[in-house]
């Protein structure tokens, strides 16, 4: 546990990994360093998503946010560490990805949990093509605004 200095009240637990948010609902992304977490980030980013926090998010029962010395900064592979992006504030958390190799996806996977949270988790490969898109539809279903006949969100 952490003591937060990111304007948070209370504890929380320091977590490695990358966070964007749409409309206040979070996505963690986690994964092995160089799966993808802070690409993947940026792309949701430049879709229109507000960085939460990269490299490492404070969560405290489902409230995320980025621990005050990283609080806007970004690390772009290959370009560096850039500063003084738009943080979103207040994001709850609705979703953790999991990063992983393509072969490790399941392509349908049983619903899954993210146990310190108790929010839906999906594994994705990180540099698919449509990572982003997995993204956003496992959110809008995490989050009910999508129907399942089969797969992660399927009670």
């Amino acid at each position: 546990m952490v003591r937060r200095s990111d304007g948070m009240a209370g504890l929380g637990m320091l977590v490695h990994g990358s966070c964007a948010s749409r409309d206040g609902a979070a996505v963690l992304v986690l994964g092995a360093p160089g799966a993808g977490k802070s690409d993947l980030l940026l792309r949701l980013i430049g879709r229109g998503w507000d960085l939460v926090a990269d490299d490492q998010v404070v969560v405290a029962d489902r409230a995320v946010g980025a621990p005050a010395a990283l609080k806007g900064l970004l690390e772009v592979r290959g370009l560096g560490i850039f500063e003084g992006l738009k943080v979103a504030e207040g994001a709850r958390l609705a979703l953790v990805v999991e990063l992983v190799e393509r072969a490790a996806v399941d392509r349908l996977p049983q619903p899954a949990s993210w146990m310190p949270a108790g929010v839906p988790r999906v594994a994705l490969h990180g540099f698919d093509a449509s990572a982003c898109d997995k993204v956003e539809l496992a959110l809008a279903a995490a989050l009910g605004r999508a129907q399942q006949r089969a797969g992660a969100f399927r009670t």
